[in-house]
């Protein structure tokens, strides 16, 4: 098939270069690159399932709790932390 396009500037560069590269003409080279593009995209495959492995924090200081952050984060912060 016989047809005209027109390239980006960035892509007639890098069409240049692969040329220079591969020392194949134009057409050899924007038919591969085409070819290549057109490929249908392989689907991951399948994924191991995410797992949360739960750790003993050891103790907090005396005084301290996870149960309320916000106290938590003004007390190491400072009324500032917001």
């Amino acid at each position: 098939m016989r047809t005209t396009i027109t390239l980006d500037e960035d892509v007639a560069a890098k069409v240049k270069a692969e040329m220079r590269r591969s020392g194949k003409s134009f057409k050899e080279t924007i038919n591969e690159v085409l070819r290549r593009g057109l490929l249908p995209r392989r689907q991951p495959g399948p994924r191991r399932p995410f797992r949360i492995r739960a750790r003993d924090l050891g103790a907090l200081r005396p005084g301290l709790s996870l149960d309320d952050v916000a106290g938590l984060l003004e007390r190491v912060e400072g009324e500032q932390h917001r």
